[in-house]
């Protein structure tokens, strides 16, 4: 029963790269079916939610850390 177990794999890298392939081929199936604006759209809509993501997550931790 006082066996150390192994800490669990870092699976982060894997996920970014494979976020970045799916997002690549949701972007080449939306230009083939409705065209480039419709993935620039998705593209600024992406980057928009990502920087409220950013900008909650700084407020988040700048609460729970005040400056001194």
């Amino acid at each position: 029963m006082n066996e150390h177990s192994q800490s669990a794999p870092n699976y982060t890298n894997a996920c970014i790269v494979m976020f970045g392939v799916n997002l690549s081929w949701v972007f080449l199936l939306l230009w083939a079916l409705w065209g480039l604006l419709a993935v620039a759209a998705l593209g600024w809509s992406l980057n928009r939610w990502m920087s409220w993501l950013a900008a909650r997550r700084a407020r988040a931790e700048a609460r729970f850390n005040p400056q001194r």
